[in-house]
């Protein structure tokens, strides 16, 4: 059974003379008449005002290892409430979650559940974090935000998973109420951004060097290496150079492995070696964190102390084999600081997911 649409008063627009009215929480700007949606499907123009249509809406919820984010510095081990609503305001040709972004169906919407009752699950189920997830965040992000003070209230961390494509004043607002982040930086190069995601570099660029120099967030990067079309020796090493410098080398950057997926299925998925090689270019860059993702490679997931360069946090995928970080995020070897957010580390979550359904007989 669907859920009806909701009609929560959306934030970030403005009137136009022409009777039409402006989104402007991204750099899309669309313009939008009466009845009509912006491209990312979920905001909409109606009696005059922008509304946000997934307000208390999901299209499912789950607990995860918080490393599937993937985070490997917040929290390492612990378990996060994952959730996520529809539509995405990127058109990426290669997305891995196209059945819920490119959704254009409201029935996918299978799951209510106001800001409080995901924050009172979340603590049900022991998690000590509340990811948004599954599609961008960004156009949920009135709903995102309630679910956060919510989450906060009760002493729970909040996650953002995000491809960063947003402007200025709402990345304020949003980012005021995120602990950690993960954001896509898809690509190196105008050129990618521009053909395979209907956007544009230079906002994603701004919002990591926002996130770095304006906020205490938690933030690490993810980009899907996808052969031939952002996995070159050059572009690897323009982008571990730019983040070298405007962000240092304490970010930790994640490869993650592409699949055939959505538009680009005539693209065969990302061999091993391209991973490897991608973190040798970040490594050799000065970056102290680079992971590789979506494989099994002990190598490549494991945190290793930049001062003595002692492994400290042995991975395979999702799985923590192996963890000797003091609670204060210490090297217990040579004392050095590790960056990231740590605490007392005991029973893992381990590689698994759990499904959650939010039936309203078990809502507080």
């Amino acid at each position: 059974m669907s859920i009806p649409e909701s009609h929560y008063p959306a934030r970030w627009w403005h009137a136009l003379p022409d009777g039409r009215i402006q989104c402007d929480l991204c750099p899309r700007d669309c313009k939008l008449h009466e009845g009509q949606r912006g491209l990312c499907f979920v905001r909409k123009m109606e009696a005059g005002k922008m509304v946000l249509t997934t307000y208390g809406r999901s299209s499912g919820f789950c607990v995860d290892p918080i490393e599937k984010k993937p985070l490997n510095h917040f929290y390492p081990g612990s378990s996060v409430f994952s959730f996520g609503t529809a539509g995405c305001n990127l058109a990426c040709k290669f997305c891995q979650n196209w059945d819920i972004s490119k959704s254009r169906e409201t029935d996918t919407m299978v799951d209510q559940a106001m800001p409080d009752e995901i924050a009172a699950a979340a603590e049900r189920s022991g998690c000590k974090s509340v990811a948004f997830t599954y599609n961008d965040p960004v156009i949920f992000a009135e709903y995102a935000m309630d679910v956060a003070d919510a989450c906060h209230a009760r002493g729970i961390k909040t996650v953002a998973v995000t491809a960063g494509y947003m402007h200025d004043d709402p990345r304020r607002a949003f980012y005021a109420k995120m602990d950690a982040a993960n954001v896509d930086l898809k690509a190196f190069s105008e050129e990618f951004y521009f053909k395979l995601t209907g956007a544009h570099l230079q906002p994603v660029l701004d919002t990591l060097i926002y996130l770095k120099r304006e906020t205490n967030v938690w933030f690490e990067i993810t980009t899907l290496l996808i052969p031939g079309h952002n996995d070159s020796d050059a572009e690897l090493s323009a982008m571990s150079a730019w983040i070298m410098r405007e962000l240092g080398p304490d970010v930790p950057l994640h490869f993650s492995a592409f699949h055939p997926d959505w538009k680009m299925m005539d693209v065969p998925p990302t061999p091993a070696s391209t991973l490897t090689r991608a973190r040798d270019i970040a490594l050799k860059a000065g970056l102290h964190y680079v992971y590789t993702g979506n494989v099994h490679d002990t190598a490549g997931g494991t945190t290793s102390c930049p001062s003595c360069h002692k492994p400290l946090i042995v991975r395979d995928w999702y799985r923590i084999d192996e963890y000797s970080l003091t609670p204060d995020g210490h090297c217990p070897h040579c004392g050095s600081v590790i960056a990231g957010r740590f605490g007392e580390f005991s029973h893992p979550f381990g590689n698994r997911r759990i499904p959650i359904a939010m039936h309203r007989e078990d809502h507080p």
